[in-house]
């Protein structure tokens, strides 16, 4: 005779969301955040190509390279994504940061392309999976008055991270400093030396409370936040009580057959999957046809020299981090689906001018640099703002593996925009084809922003259990909040 699971009272989520911002919840943006500066390092390094000629890798080999990053990122989410809703957040973040530092270090000492694709795949694999638990993670853990501009900030320092990249690509790779054989080998490092800071400062971030509620471990739960505010406490905060009508009755939710996560996507909230499914495909698009085809528009349509290609996509990146960190407060204040509409659509408009001014000529490679700058300002907010979404209108006990699923699939798609961006700018000689490449890449983010507009989530402020009800809800709401 099988034992019903025991239902529990719990006042965890209330707890969580009422705490004020302390030191505790820097540490949780610093040792968490880190994983998008580590993962825009590591793509800009690699862009940087340093590598090729040693190993004798032509254009196509270095594609290659790239392609394998990506499936390991592809599969390090889906499987990582599945076994943070498991095992837990905790074990997760630190496996997945752990499997990118061996990765990312070995592929430093790569000696054939094969060994290099080998661990480019698992570099992939690690930061895949850290997408997975990490949003999971800080939107579990960051009081709900904070999470949007919390989220979009920490995502946005990808390109902080990619900028930092391109400066020591410009260190590393001059050969006035070390031989070509060793710089880029050191490049490999800088990340690994960073990231073993990072799992250092990891191992004192708690599990998050809210998956031990769902997973019989609710006392575990209720010692952590109790951990957590007298932390807060020894800061010289005042906590707020405890509202106890928000307390929630929940059961021990074991694992998530496929079945009831098709149900849950596809019937109970079909609408937001097709929002986070469409925001995740669109942004992925239109960054992936810009970020890696950037420079050959630069080459080929204003003569600018390969070796200075990386001073302008410094000014980008920094653009798209001034984006998220500007932006992102106003998607808590102003609302998730009034930003995600004008995020898209603004960041597709001024794309769309700019297609038409390359078009006529009226551009020089600074003024389409501004021009991309300014799409991307708003662009960035918007694309770290999926993350977030996805991450926070689903159950709690598959949100990791919602996050996964969404992520693979934007990526998958994503994957088509450099070859095909690429073949649009050919030569050079034409500028018809990649005029209407931008059309192309700017329709697809006003769409996006459309969908997000007519059928996107009011969460700003909201706790996630009054976002969604977590499988383990004992007699959860049976509204409709698809």
């Amino acid at each position: 005779m099988s034992l019903q699971p025991t239902e529990i009272r719990s006042l965890v989520p209330a707890r969580m969301d009422r705490l004020p911002w302390s030191r505790f919840h820097w540490m949780i943006v610093v040792g968490l955040g880190f994983s998008w500066i580590l993962d825009g390092l590591e793509v800009q390094i690699v862009a940087a190509t340093g590598y090729a000629a040693t190993l004798g890798m032509g254009s196509f080999e270095v594609g290659l390279a790239a392609t394998f990053y990506l499936l390991g990122q592809v599969t390090g989410a889906l499987v990582f994504g599945r076994l943070t809703d498991k095992l837990g957040r905790k074990n997760l973040f630190l496996i997945s940061l752990a499997i990118y530092l061996v990765g990312s270090a070995v592929a430093g000492l790569a000696f054939a392309p094969w060994f290099f694709y080998i661990w480019r795949f698992v570099a992939g694999a690690g930061i895949g999976g850290e997408y997975a638990a990490i949003n999971s993670a800080i939107d579990e853990i960051i009081p709900a008055k904070y999470r949007g501009r919390v989220d979009i900030a920490i995502n946005g320092t990808y390109w902080g991270g990619a900028a930092l990249g391109a400066v020591a690509s410009s260190f590393f790779l001059n050969q006035d400093i070390f031989a070509e054989d060793l710089g880029w080998r050191l490049s490999f490092f800088v990340g690994p030396v960073l990231g073993i800071l990072i799992i250092w400062l990891r191992r004192h971030i708690p599990e998050s409370p809210r998956w031990q509620m769902t997973h019989g471990r609710e006392e575990e739960a209720e010692r952590g936040v109790d951990d957590i505010e007298e932390r807060i406490r020894k800061e010289g905060k005042e906590i707020p009580p405890v509202d106890e009508s928000k307390a929630i009755v929940v059961k021990e939710y074991g694992r998530v057959p496929f079945l009831v996560i098709a149900k849950v996507l596809f019937r109970q909230y079909p609408r937001r999957t097709l929002v986070g499914v469409t925001m995740m495909v669109t942004q992925s698009f239109l960054y992936n046809a810009i970020f890696f085809t950037y420079a050959l528009v630069l080459e080929n349509f204003y003569d600018v020299p390969p070796a200075s290609a990386s001073q302008y996509f410094i000014v980008f990146a920094l653009g798209n981090l001034a984006g998220a960190l500007v932006l992102g407060h106003f998607f808590d204040t102003w609302g998730r689906r009034r930003m995600l509409f004008g995020t898209y659509v603004l960041a597709g408009l001024i794309l769309l001018v700019s297609a038409f001014l390359f078009h006529v000529g009226a551009l020089d490679a600074v003024t389409h640099t501004i021009f991309w700058c300014a799409s991307f300002f708003f662009a960035s907010a918007g694309a770290s703002a999926a993350y977030l979404t996805v991450s926070e209108i689903f159950p709690l006990e598959l949100r990791s593996q919602v996050i996964s699923y969404v992520f693979s699939i934007g990526q998958l798609v994503g994957a088509a925009a450099p070859a095909l961006y690429g073949a649009l700018i050919g030569d050079g000689s034409d500028r018809g084809p990649l005029f209407w490449g931008y059309v192309l890449g700017s329709a697809v983010m006003m769409l996006g922003g459309v969908v997000c507009g007519i059928f996107g989530v009011s969460a700003a402020g909201k706790s996630l259990e009054d976002i969604a009800d977590p499988l383990s809800l004992v007699d959860a709401n049976s509204k409709d909040r698809s």
